[in-house]
């Protein structure tokens, strides 16, 4: 049975939440230096971009099916980092798009990676293409493109449904290194099974503060992280609790789940007594 009212420990909690949130950006604003877990699939971005640069060969950055929405806004982060270093290396960026509203964002990111290079007269918006808005023709002039071109990275940023395979073998047929991060829990075994990394849920929204350091993404992914763990601890608390309640039925007044049911009136009842 849900609870239908705020109780004075949920207050609590989202108190204690959201200070620690704001605590956590605070301290990345200051410059502190916050320690974030290590993602694999992250750590193989800049590998595949050095990879590129020394075979001489294009990267390609696609965002798959991904409209303007939160999935967008975290992987935006992750490609101004990748045009940033194609900017310094001096690798071809292709960015294949089939949304018309992405395509204008996706390219005001990478013309400001290569500004804040000092390299915005290098910039080519031909290089961002709009193939379709239809999902498979999409994906053959995906294909047809990383085999023109014989790129020698692929990323494979966003939002993607049946087409996800076709895109992925045909980076693996050109012999592409490819890091693909998806939301589309259905996709994911596909991009395992044909790329070399692949950042899984949540960690796509992880990967942009992970790589940009920004101060506000960095601190609210800290904070979410040591939110997880408390969250976890406590889940192990009531189940040990709730075991114990079965040989001695008077702690159950002293559960988590009675506390965190306990009403204001109840509350104030036990104040008056």
């Amino acid at each position: 049975m849900g609870i239908e009212h705020a109780t004075p420990a949920i207050f609590l909690i989202v108190g204690l939440l959201l200070y620690v949130l704001f605590r956590s950006m605070r301290r990345a604003e200051r410059g502190e230096q916050l320690y974030v877990r290590r993602i694999a699939g992250v750590d193989a971005i800049d590998q595949a971009i050095g990879r590129s640069a020394e075979l001489g060969r294009p990267i390609s950055f696609s965002t798959g099916l991904t409209s303007l929405g939160p999935v967008l806004y975290a992987l935006l982060g992750v490609l101004h980092h990748v045009a940033q270093k194609a900017s310094i290396y001096r690798s071809k960026l292709f960015i294949p798009q089939c949304d018309i509203q992405t395509m204008v964002v996706t390219e005001d990111t990478v013309r400001e990676a290569y500004r804040s290079q000092g390299r915005a007269n290098e910039f080519d918006p031909n290089n961002i293409l709009f193939l379709s808005d239809e999902q498979f023709a999409f994906a053959s002039g995906y294909m047809g493109m990383i085999h023109r071109e014989k790129v020698a990275s692929a990323f494979l940023f966003g939002r993607f449904a049946a087409e996800s395979l076709m895109l992925a073998e045909a980076g693996q047929q050109i012999g592409a290194m490819q890091v693909a991060a998806t939301v589309n829990p259905e996709q994911v075994p596909f991009f395992i099974s044909t790329c070399d990394y692949t950042i899984i849920g949540e960690e796509l929204f992880a990967s942009s503060a992970y790589l940009t350091r920004e101060p506000v993404q960095l601190g609210s992914l800290y904070a979410q992280d040591r939110v997880k763990l408390g969250l976890l601890v406590l889940i192990v608390f009531g189940i040990l609790w709730s075991t114990l309640t079965v040989w001695y039925p008077e702690l159950e007044k002293y559960s988590v789940d009675h506390i965190i049911r306990t009403s204001w009136d109840s509350l104030f009842a036990m104040g008056a007594h």
